[in-house]
């Protein structure tokens, strides 16, 4: 069967599909009747914009209407989070986000828009896990030796991250809150590229980043990895282990990225965005280039589970900006 084929007959739900004619164009959602505008609260080029931009090439070759990607900077995400949290809720502005959704209220509490309320999470594509890097002159070869570093020297040592609040910022606090509360001091930077040549130099001693961004140094040895955040080992660096495998439990962090539309979009129409997301996600060179980025991709999750993720995200990370006293100035 042809993919657009495919994507209608999921887009129309199972038992639509074989209604009669007449009560079939009925049964299906009209999505999309024009172009479909997927913002971006992240500039072009980056790790958010890269992915988002696949995904909307492969939906523009299979729906009825072009996908642009658009590209809603300022005040953090909050510009184009906004932008959506008031477009019309007809699923013709979707907001393409990641784990800054799920800190919103716990940093900026005189939001012009609800995360909750404001949003009906559409689909989960993929989650990112991040690796902890070290200067390669670190007297420490594991991730225990660096805590028992740590402990033994409170204050002493820093570690950077890509700007307070940020999806690196929280996995460090959380990693030291997991390792008992060590206090190492936070030197935050303008993205993990700005802070990187002070790990390599040495001036930091620590810096966690994205996988796909903090691997290559490690495979280079210009730094040395001691854990990757996730549950099980990468594939793409299985000598790297866990940071459960290192010894500290409860530890796991990921950036994720996300569709949401505006709350009040009619159910099947969100149906609708879901189904065609999932079709794309399941695509061989989808997988592949965001195999590529270090992305578990997902292409089956529903409305349903990606609400019940946002919202265990939401009270893991407002959990640990409360706890680490997190402020955005």
């Amino acid at each position: 069967m042809h993919r657009r084929s495919l994507l209608s007959l999921a887009a129309a739900g199972g038992a639509a599909a074989l209604l009669p004619a007449g009560a079939r164009a009925q049964a299906q959602p009209a999505w999309p009747t024009q172009p479909v505008r997927l913002v971006v609260p992240f500039a072009a080029g980056g790790p958010t914009d890269v992915p988002a931009r696949l995904f909307a090439d492969e939906l523009s070759k299979v729906l009825p209407q072009r996908v642009v990607v658009e590209n809603r900077t300022g005040a953090g995400v909050v510009v184009g989070t906004e932008a959506v949290a008031k477009a019309p809720k007809d699923g013709h502005t979707l907001l393409y986000n990641t784990i800054a959704h799920s800190v919103l209220r716990a940093l900026f509490p005189r939001l012009p828009f609800d995360p909750i309320t404001d949003f009906q999470p559409v689909a989960l594509l993929g989650i990112i896990p991040m690796v902890l890097l070290v200067n390669k002159d670190l007297p420490a070869q594991t991730l225990q030796e660096l805590v028992a570093l740590y402990r033994a020297n409170p204050g002493r040592y820093d570690y950077g991250s890509s700007g307070i609040g940020g999806a690196v910022h929280l996995a460090t606090e959380l990693l030291l809150a997991r390792a008992g509360g060590l206090q190492v001091n936070h030197v935050p930077y303008r993205g993990s590229a700005a802070g990187m040549p002070d790990l390599l130099s040495g001036r930091l001693s620590m810096f966690i980043d994205v996988a796909a961004g903090g691997l290559p140094y490690h495979q280079r040895g210009e730094a040395r990895a001691l854990g990757i955040s996730a549950d099980r080992r990468l594939p793409q660096a299985p000598d790297i282990p866990t940071f459960a495998e290192a010894g500290i439990t409860g530890a796991e962090s990921y950036t994720w990225h996300m569709v949401l539309a505006p709350a009040g979009t009619p159910a099947p129409v969100v149906q609708a965005i879901n189904a065609a997301f999932n079709q794309a996600a399941a695509q061989e060179h989808v997988r592949r280039r965001l195999t590529d980025l270090t992305m578990t991709v997902r292409s089956d999750t529903t409305p349903e589970t990606a609400t019940r993720w946002l919202m265990d995200e939401i009270e893991k990370w407002e959990g640990t900006i409360r706890q680490a006293g997190i402020r955005v100035e």
